[in-house]
Formats: C-alpha cells, sequence, structure tokens
C-alpha cells in the first residue's frame, strides 16, 4: 500500500514541475489518504495481534 503512496507522489512531482498544478495537486491528496489509511491499518492490525496474545 505505501508503493501506492510513493507512486502518487513521484506523479505529484513529475506533474508540478511539468506545470501541471490540478494533476499535481489530487495526487497529493490521493496520496495522504491512502497513507493516513495504511497507517490505520496498521494499528489496527497491531491492537487486534496484542489482543490475541501474539508478540508485535
Amino acid at each position: 500500500m505505501l508503493g501506492w503512496v510513493v507512486t502518487f507522489l513521484v506523479i505529484a512531482l513529475i506533474a508540478g514541475i511539468l506545470g501541471f498544478g490540478g494533476i499535481a495537486g489530487a495526487s497529493i491528496e490521493i496520496a495522504k489518504i491512502i497513507f493516513f489509511v495504511a497507517i490505520v491499518l496498521f494499528l489496527v492490525s497491531a491492537v487486534v495481534g496484542m489482543a490475541r496474545g501474539r508478540r508485535v
């Protein structure tokens, strides 16, 4: 999932360099959303793992 974040960040950088501000802004927003979803899923997974008695 973090690979998608990097992909959208690269797209945003290239679009920003080439002057496509709208595409760059949209790509940054998508990357932010995916990044925070990944963090939330990681935290949920860690809590569930601890609740089941596994060590993280």
